[in-house]
């Protein structure tokens, strides 16, 4: 019975993350799912995209977290529309699921966007079973974590279209491989992209955002 009811609630959100995307795709509007474990500086790097490309795209954002507001208030500086999912408020998931994402993307006005960026609660396990109706699923990995999280969490980096190793700056303090940690991604995902950035110091930050900036280009072109 438990499995049936598990193979249900994908189901159901299988079937919403389709009607999620046919909506995108018809609105011609690049979303992305930014996933990673808390701490990793996900918000940090969200900051530093939306600074970056607000000025050339018109930006929204999905702000999960289990409890506060605290990560969607900081993005609100920017002066764009963001939509919080709070999920304590109905049993404290620790993943979002497309369902959410459609009832948010009904509140904004997708004739006059170009970009939404779902911030997904900070988790290594949940979120990787839950699409979204997504173009691109980020994984952002910091290298404060280790260079063994693709080993422990694959179903993550083999779900994910991109991977962000984030905090590079301090690499020259850390006992850290980025050789092992690329091992360990390949033989979990061979396909996976990969940018190294430090979000606070915008090192390596500009193939990230030709990557993104390209591949909204070529949705509003499509």
């Amino acid at each position: 019975m438990e499995i049936k009811i598990l193979k249900d609630i994908l189901e159901l959100n299988k079937n919403a993350a389709a009607e999620v995307k046919d909506l995108l795709k018809k609105k011609k509007v690049y979303m992305i799912d930014m996933m990673s474990s808390p701490g990793s500086g996900k918000t940090t790097l969200n900051d530093r995209l939306i600074g970056a490309l607000k000025n050339k795209y018109r930006i929204a954002v999905i702000e999960g977290d289990i409890k506060t507001t605290k990560d969607a208030e900081r993005l609100a500086g920017h002066d764009i529309p963001i939509y919080q999912i709070e999920t304590d408020r109905f049993g404290g998931d620790c993943h979002l699921e497309s369902t959410w994402i459609k009832k948010c993307l009904d509140q904004f006005d997708l004739d006059n966007l170009d970009l939404v960026i779902v911030e997904n609660i900070g988790n290594l396990v949940c979120p990787a079973e839950f699409q979204l109706g997504d173009d691109e699923r980020i994984v952002v990995l910091s290298v404060t974590e280790g260079e063994d999280k693709p080993a422990k969490y694959p179903l993550m980096f083999n779900s994910s279209d991109t991977m962000v190793l984030n905090k590079i700056d301090l690499l020259p303090y850390l006992d850290y491989s980025v050789d092992e940690l690329m091992d360990n991604l390949k033989k979990v995902n061979p396909k996976i992209r990969i940018f190294q950035v430090s979000a606070k110091t915008g090192e390596g930050m500009d193939p990230l955002l030709k990557h993104i900036s390209d591949n909204i280009d070529r949705k509003i072109r499509a």
